[in-house]
């Protein structure tokens, strides 16, 4: 791992990516991966991270991130399309 990190910070800086750029990307996807394997969870997420929630509710606001979209993208279809989905499965048996 640590040798995939070096050839990517060693890229990102041959291709003229800042630091404050590369830091903030980084920031950006690790906190969506937390994020994400907790469902958009933000308190079961800072705990994991070990800040105070309401930190990381400003450092999502600073890096423009939506948990909304994340919680969206994870529900469940609602119970008429998911008996539509079955039933078109059925009925092309």
């Amino acid at each position: 791992m640590r040798r995939e990190l070096d050839m990517l910070v060693g890229q990102m800086h041959a291709s003229g990516i800042s630091y404050e750029e590369g830091v903030r990307e980084f920031k950006r996807r690790f906190l969506l991966h937390v994020l994400t394997n907790h469902r958009g969870n933000q308190c079961k997420s800072a705990t994991e991270l070990g800040m105070h929630r309401n930190t990381l509710s400003r450092t999502l606001t600073e890096l423009d991130l939506d948990t909304s979209q994340i919680r969206s993208g994870m529900k469940r279809p609602p119970r008429s399309e998911r008996l539509a989905k079955v039933q078109s499965i059925s009925s092309a048996r």
